[in-house]
């Protein structure tokens, strides 16, 4: 097919897996009845099953998280990309930060492992993700209708390099879950969300968490579709739950590179 619907959701999320899955499916199914039309891809943020919680807790619960990602596709016929989620590495105490795809038939079509972990100092708080997860070994991509599907969660987006690989490797939609903090957000979300659309001359689906969260953790919001030429599509708000769409022109993709061959066009110094 030549054109997908996406749909971007965008939560505040809590330290409950049940609520917050609850809280989606709610989102999703009232958004569903009141478009009354097919969504072919949805994305959801990092950690939207649990935000400001032990993330041991929600790795305990991530065969729930995967069971209701499988129904929920379902449910919806839709493929189901599923921001971040707790799973456990083999030989190792930590664990991966895992976003996990769903087919419309419910079946769990692949993984990706988070490369880039958030080890860092923003404002006076500080970020050790290293302390909890270990870094995947390499990029992922899913094949959704005419598409090629690269995928990435939150501090990736800074590392234009694994783009660069999944465009390589025939991605033409870009996935970016994210729990962006409200600090970093404001300085750099949006432009690096276009600038990866630009350069790889992708669609970009990016679902950032929104709001202030139970461990006093501050997140951006604004999840955006950006098209191949840089132009945002759909906006969220800065705080709040919301879903926002925007229908992917694969052929229109197909023009922009043909028109402007940047791909073709690189000298590897």
């Amino acid at each position: 097919m030549s054109k997908l619907k996406a749909a971007v959701v965008q939560v505040c999320s809590g330290s409950v897996v049940a609520e917050n899955l609850a809280k989606i499916e709610c989102q999703l199914m009232a958004h569903q009845q009141q478009q009354q039309q097919q969504i072919d891809i949805v994305v959801l943020p990092e950690c939207f099953a649990m935000l400001g919680g032990p993330q041991a807790e929600a790795a305990w619960q991530a065969d729930e998280i995967r069971e209701w990602m499988a129904s929920t596709a379902k449910t919806l016929g839709s493929w189901l990309i599923g921001g971040s989620v707790p799973v456990r590495s083999i030989g190792d105490g930590r664990n991966h930060a895992s976003c996990l795809v769903y087919s419309p038939a419910g079946d769990e079509v692949t993984c990706y492992n988070k490369m880039h972990l958030f080890d860092v100092e923003v404002s006076d708080r500080r970020y050790r993700e290293s302390d909890d997860f270990i870094p995947g070994a390499g990029p992922e991509l899913v094949d959704i209708g005419g598409a090629r599907v690269g995928l990435s969660i939150c501090y990736d987006l800074r590392f234009p390099e694994l783009y660069r690989t999944l465009v390589e490797q025939g991605a033409t939609i870009l996935t970016v879950p994210s729990a962006f903090t409200k600090v970093t957000g404001a300085a750099h979300w949006k432009v690096l969300l276009q600038a990866r659309a630009i350069e790889n001359q992708c669609y970009v689906l990016a679902a950032n968490q929104a709001g202030t969260h139970p461990d006093g953790r501050q997140t951006y919001g604004h999840s955006m579709i950006i098209s191949p030429w840089g132009d945002i599509l759909a906006q969220a708000p800065a705080e709040g739950a919301a879903v926002i769409m925007a229908e992917l022109d694969l052929d229109e993709l197909a023009r922009v590179r043909q028109r402007m061959p940047c791909l073709n066009h690189r000298r590897i110094i």
